[in-house]
């Protein structure tokens, strides 16, 4: 039988609802091990593993620029092939400035603005803004498969401006997460951060405000915390996912992984993934999202 647009927009709309409705329990969220439906894991999740290690919780990804990069882009660095993106997802997608406690935050929003199933925010490095994480072309059109997962699944994506990385930085972000809150109450909230806004990332784990709205975090090529043990994210002991390139010029893949293993001694709920030969931006384009967001959720 043949459907008509409106038929197949209400089933959509009535998908959605349930989705968003199936995570809720009597004693708050309760996800599914793989709550997030696959998009394009052909393209995006098949990599090959070379080595596991600390119970599984830490991994090295076979990793090759001719093959990641100038096989998987039409312009390297600049353009993925379209088959690894699907521009659908521009229509759930709108730039905003919002005000937050008097910080003005441009903001690129992608799903529904209220009574999201879950919230997903990405900080950008250096000499980034909000149209880094919603660029559809670059990293591979890894981007795009978050905005795809993200938004198709019931939640609502955030790629902020984040024009410091100091304290003002992390308090603009940290107002982003009570809004987040407060436009979807008692759904949870993943923060992820790359490169120095992973200080962003760390800033906001001190604040205990903040944690009781986190669900956990993602740290791609960052600095790492010599101070995260005391913080309230730690004490809670949310998950966190680290992800770095092995030939990292700008951060250590050491370093990271160094604070991995003292938290998996320590059975924190952490996660490592090292890209081997991999460089400063690999694990944006590689970072298998829905893995991570999967794994974080069910935390």
């Amino acid at each position: 039988m043949r459907m008509s647009t409106s038929h197949c927009t209400i089933i959509t709309a009535i998908a959605a609802f349930l989705l968003s409705t199936a995570v809720l329990s009597a004693g708050g969220l309760a996800w599914a091990g793989d709550a997030l439906g696959p998009f394009k894991d052909d393209l995006f999740s098949k990599q090959t593993v070379l080595q596991t290690g600390d119970d599984g919780a830490l991994e090295v990804i076979d990793y090759d620029e001719t093959r990641d990069i100038n096989g998987r882009d039409q312009i390297p660095e600049k353009r993925a092939q379209q088959k690894y993106v699907a521009l659908g997802i521009r229509k759930a997608q709108a730039d905003e400035t919002l005000s937050l406690d008097g910080i003005r935050l441009d903001v690129t929003r992608v799903g529904p603005a209220a009574n999201a199933a879950f919230t997903v925010i990405f900080i950008h490095g250096r000499d980034g803004d909000r149209r880094l994480g919603a660029n559809d072309y670059s990293f591979g059109g890894n981007f795009n498969r978050l905005k795809n997962l993200v938004a198709g699944n019931g939640g609502v994506y955030y790629s902020p401006t984040v024009r410091s990385f100091d304290s003002n930085g992390v308090a603009a972000i940290e107002g982003l997460i009570r809004y987040a809150a407060a436009q979807s109450p008692g759904r949870p909230t993943v923060l992820s951060c790359a490169s120095m806004g992973s200080q962003v990332c760390w800033g906001v784990a001190r604040d205990s405000d903040s944690v009781k709205r986190l669900k956990g975090m993602l740290i791609m090529s960052g600095v790492t915390d010599p101070d995260f043990t005391k913080s309230p994210f730690y004490k809670a002991k949310l998950p966190i996912w680290f992800a770095h390139g092995s030939r990292d010029p700008v951060y250590a893949a050491a370093d990271q992984q160094a604070l991995f293993e003292g938290l998996h001694k320590a059975k924190y709920p952490t996660h490592f993934t090292l890209f081997q030969t991999g460089n400063h931006g690999t694990p944006i384009r590689m970072i298998d999202w829905r893995r991570v967001l999967n794994w974080i959720l069910a935390g």
